[in-house]
């Protein structure tokens, strides 16, 4: 028998179709109950395992520890960037996939996720094919809640009659990231500061690094026991403070009303074409823990294996010859050439060796698809350093003209100084009292690090003296 909406969820409705049309709930009713059984046992295994981390992340050049513990899965190879903090997939297990897990109970888990991800792709498809016929007929917005108490019916939106190619291309989900929080152990959540929503487990973001206009799911899964009522908390204005919400506002706008919409066992949300764009979200903690799998459409050009790897062999290419001690000659000295060599130095050693050590060990608990990989790229940053050690060779050389000298010097100057900077940075951020505090398996290594005089490097770790002289070189070249 359906339930009639109460007058807040009316009231809720009506503010939906004003202000958040292109926001979509799944109530738990709606989804396959198998479906369901399945998801929240991967959650449980994946948590019993240990594999859901609190991340060190850097905001405004401070390093916090986020309240939320998470595990990216997804695309083998593929990352997510978010906070400054890149997270390197736990492969999911697709067609052709090579992942060995630790755990059967995790590989079992890890195709849980595979699959949830495939059902919410054509929930999400089915959604936008919607809102296209909507925008299509003109018709204009109304109430969007669909299960079992509310009708299917239409999304308004402003939404670009776009082909099947590209609705599926937003929907095209690589990666989803898992979201776990006890609020119980965790008393010092941040009040919601505009519309007194409470306590925030999540501030007010946009999800970061997708791509544009892409959708994004949400199934949420708060383990809910025996209905418990939490004695302290005052009545908030608008929400059960017991129940986990989610809330959305307009970006840059406090005047306009923001929503909160109440998660229970089960629940999905969608949020189509700019949503995430022209609104911000945050998540409301309620009073039970609480899993979430979020699935995104990553924007990975520049953040899969498959591309450093290959950025790699392009700053190689430079290489002539190479001797036994590891010396290498240049096939070209053109300071474009240089330039990009430098940058791709950097590019391998910060966004990729110092983000995943930075992590300590957590990515072997699940699975060591990591583990070649990043001895392969290791390997090839080295091979860098001995490049970097042979362009220092040519603009210290005696003879070379004036002109060609400033030229080199020029376009490697600056990455070497962003190098030595930026070491000096993750350095001081592996050796951090937070850092200190966190499990030995999540302790951040300072990887690449070598002491000074090490006979198997050829520069030193700190470059400040080469900065230096780089720079007195260079002023000896201006006219």
């Amino acid at each position: 028998m359906k339930r009639t909406p109460t007058a807040e969820e009316r009231e809720r409705e009506a503010k939906w179709q004003l202000k958040y049309p292109k926001l979509i709930l799944r109530e738990a009713a709606s989804v396959p109950e198998l479906l369901h059984k399945e998801v929240q046992q991967a959650f449980l295994t994946l948590h019993k395992h240990g594999c859901l981390f609190r991340d060190l992340v850097r905001i405004q050049g401070k390093d916090l520890l986020t309240p939320v513990s998470r595990i990216l899965i997804g695309n083998p190879g593929c990352t997510y960037k978010y906070l400054n903090t890149r997270l390197f997939t736990v492969p999911w297990p697709m067609k052709g996939s090579d992942a060995k897990y630790n755990e059967a109970e995790i590989a079992v888990a890890c195709q849980t996720f595979l699959k949830l991800n495939s059902y919410l792709q054509v929930e999400t498809i089915q959604a936008l094919e919607e809102l296209a016929a909507k925008e299509k007929a003109n018709i204009d917005a109304v109430p969007v809640c669909i299960g079992p108490d509310f009708p299917r019916v239409g999304m308004g939106s402003s939404f670009d009659g776009h082909d099947e190619i590209d609705m599926k291309n937003r929907a095209a989900y690589n990666v989803t990231l898992l979201n776990f929080m006890d609020p119980q152990k965790m008393p010092y959540l941040k009040e919601e500061p505009y519309f007194g929503m409470g306590k925030m487990a999540v501030s007010w973001h946009h999800d970061e690094n997708l791509v544009d206009r892409s959708a994004v799911a949400v199934y949420s899964y708060s383990c809910e026991g025996p209905e418990e009522e939490s004695e302290d908390d005052p009545q908030l204005e608008g929400r059960d403070p017991d129940i986990w919400h989610v809330g959305f506002k307009i970006s840059w706008d406090i005047e306009t009303p923001g929503l909160a919409i109440p998660l229970h066992q089960g629940d999905c949300y969608f949020m189509l074409d700019d949503l995430n764009a022209t609104h911000q979200h945050c998540v409301l903690a309620g009073l039970p823990p609480r899993f979430s799998s979020t699935h995104r459409v990553a924007e990975c050009s520049t953040g899969t294996l498959e591309y450093i790897l290959q950025r790699c062999q392009v700053a190689l290419q430079n290489v002539r010859e190479e001797a036994d001690n590891g010396e290498i000659s240049l096939k070209s000295l053109e300071s474009v050439v240089l330039k990009q060599g430098e940058e791709i130095h950097n590019e391998v050693e910060f966004e990729w060796l110092r983000q995943f050590w930075f992590q300590g060990s957590r990515y072997k608990k699940c699975t060591d698809w990591w583990c070649q990989p990043m001895s392969q790229l290791e390997e090839m940053w080295r091979k860098m350093e001995w490049l970097t050690s042979a362009v220092l060779r040519e603009v210290r050389r005696e003879g070379v003209p004036m002109e060609q000298k400033n030229e080199m010097l020029t376009s490697i100057l600056a990455s070497i100084t962003n190098r030595q900077n930026l070491r000096r940075e993750w350095h001081a951020r592996c050796q951090s009292r937070i850092a200190r505090t966190l499990p030995a398996d999540q302790k951040p290594e300072c990887r690449p690090y070598w002491e000074k005089g090490d006979p198997s490097m050829p520069l030193p770790f700190d470059l400040t003296e080469i900065v230096s002289e780089l720079r007195g070189l260079l002023l000896e070249t201006r006219p």
